[in-house]
């Protein structure tokens, strides 16, 4: 099963920006999130949209965050990902005639409108803040060799 990890991904990113006292460049946050400086411009487009990151361009320039971070849900980063589905299992689409179809589907999709909510809820009750201070806990319970947190072992 393929799974979107773009929130994962884009969390990641935000909590690393947010451990530099200026821009971060997008070649740099490509390589914490081991991937391709465009992913990252076009990922961070989005949340530029929102207001959540700022970008400067030029010597010096890079991503930083427009907002603080108690100010930012994990909802407000997933909607500004443009809310990608959430979860892999979907109905059946090949008999709508059919009324066994139409049972089965009626069900999944009460339970899976029902997690879905479920889940929401619990995205927009999560801010950054708190994956930041769960990140120091983490920091501060394991030895580093001679780095600070912005250059974290994955």
């Amino acid at each position: 099963m393929i799974r979107d990890s773009r929130l994962s991904g884009v969390l990641h990113v935000l909590l690393h920006m947010a451990e530099h006292d200026g821009p971060v460049t997008s070649a740099a946050l490509a390589v914490a999130m081991r991937t391709n400086p465009v992913v990252v411009r076009r990922t961070m487009a989005g949340l530029r949209a929102q207001g959540y990151v700022a970008s400067t361009k030029g010597h010096g320039g890079g991503w930083t965050l427009a907002r603080d971070l108690a100010a930012i849900t994990l909802g407000d980063v997933y909607e500004a990902l443009g809310r990608p589905a959430l979860f892999a299992i979907g109905n059946r689409r090949e008999a709508p005639d059919c009324l066994v179809e139409q049972a089965v589907n009626a069900a999944l999709d009460d339970a899976l409108d029902e997690a879905e909510a479920l889940l929401l809820a619990s995205f927009h009750r999560v801010t950054l803040a708190a994956l930041s201070a769960d990140f120091h806990d983490r920091l501060s319970r394991r030895p580093l060799p001679e780095t600070s947190g912005a250059e974290h072992a994955h």
